[in-house]
């Protein structure tokens, strides 16, 4: 699928930058507000360090992911998705 990611690399404590299988490339940006429930970990930077890509989706380990889907029209409409 066209919004399938296909590599992600940490560029800061919480930032990452994204591929997907149709070439667009972005930027991801996790605000403190947005790390609680399951997404807590990732205030750990070792933690957030361990991401990485599983079938097409941005991934942690204990099965914490985010949705490509939404990540794509984000990155397509302004290059970056703030999660806040």
């Amino acid at each position: 699928m066209y919004c399938d990611v296909t590599k992600v690399e940490v560029t800061g404590a919480l930032s990452f930058t994204v591929w997907f299988a149709d070439g667009l490339r972005g930027i991801v940006e996790m605000q403190p507000s947005h790390l609680y429930g399951v997404f807590e970990k990732l205030k750990d930077p070792d933690f957030f360090a361990q991401l990485r890509v599983e079938e097409g989706f941005v991934s942690w380990p204990d099965e914490i992911d985010l949705a490509p889907d939404a990540m794509y029209e984000a990155i397509k409409h302004d290059g970056r998705w703030i999660l806040s």
